[in-house]
């Protein structure tokens, strides 16, 4: 029995971790805390710097680093990088996983995955939803797709890193739950930066104005969960009932925004898009309706 076939071996418990942004040092960090041996890559060396001091061996080129581990775990700026990056090991990639923790759309990654596939690898589809300084800790988790029995192959190199949430076999399930994440996640920081530069032009420094900011985005699931006991069945039913708030109530105030925004000759991108998407419900007759209803807008975009 060699290496490769021995489930004991040094091979199955190293990984490889190839692009050293701030995620790809701070997944190096976590799995060598947690024991296992690492192999870094990275197009710009001296990012590897840090990690190597910490243990981690810096391999010369792709293939090296690709032959080194079972598990390789990609987290690059998209799909692009990796096909750019591996070109030169894809004689190496047969028998082993690719974990790609890269950012893009659900087709690339559908499309990577039958990359990898004709390569003889297994590949893994996932998304991390922590900032690099909170991997590996309790509020750190991940979401996978793909193969479940590739995800239980590696559960234990993986789970250091976030808890796993696994969404199942297709690979652009993850992708899609990560980008839907990441929506709800950049529109909230660039309605922080708005509602910030609104309250400068009132003279309200920033270290004043994100404390409050930050206490309502703090509450907005609770506020949500309050007025629906299982949040998101309304809308799988098509129900959007007004008790609480409605499509006018909540226009009138994306109304009261953009007037707002104008008058302080700030960008109004952002309110715009808001505000259309509160107009649309009214005019299609959903005034009197929850503000649930501009997702029918959302969905059918004229």
């Amino acid at each position: 029995m060699n290496e490769r076939q021995n489930p004991n071996s040094t091979q199955d418990s190293a990984v490889t971790v190839i692009g050293l942004g701030p995620m790809g040092q701070a997944m190096t960090r976590t799995l060598l805390a947690g024991g296992h041996p690492v192999t870094v890559w990275n197009r710009t060396a001296a990012r590897a710097d840090g990690v190597v001091a910490d243990g981690a061996t810096l391999a010369a080129t792709p293939r090296e680093a690709v032959e080194a581990s079972d598990l390789v775990i990609l987290s690059l700026t998209d799909y692009q990088a990796m096909y750019d990056i591996l070109d030169s090991a894809t004689g190496s990639l047969a028998g082993r996983t690719l974990v790609n923790l890269s950012s893009d759309t659900p087709d690339r990654s559908r499309e990577a995955a039958a990359w990898a596939v004709d390569h003889g690898a297994a590949f893994l589809t996932g998304g991390v939803m922590a900032p690099a300084p909170m991997v590996g800790t309790e509020a750190s988790y991940v979401y996978y797709s793909g193969p479940k029995e590739v995800m239980e192959r590696h559960r234990a190199a993986l789970t250091p890193l976030g808890a796993l949430k696994y969404l199942g076999e297709d690979p652009g399930l993850a992708q899609m739950m990560y980008q839907a994440n990441l929506a709800v996640f950049l529109t909230t920081l660039s309605g922080l930066m708005h509602a910030t530069a609104m309250l400068g032009n009132a003279g309200m420094k920033a270290q004043e104005a994100l404390p409050e900011l930050l206490a309502l985005t703090d509450s907005i699931g609770e506020m949500l969960r309050a007025g629906e006991a299982s949040p998101g069945a309304a809308l799988d039913a098509g129900e959007h009932p007004g008790d609480l708030s409605t499509v006018t109530m909540m226009g009138a105030t994306a109304d009261h925004i953009v007037e707002t925004s104008t008058s302080l000759g700030l960008d109004l991108a952002l309110p715009l898009a808001v505000q259309a998407h509160y107009r649309r419900a009214i005019e299609d007759g959903n005034g009197g309706d929850n503000w649930t209803r501009i997702i029918d807008g959302i969905r059918a975009p004229r």
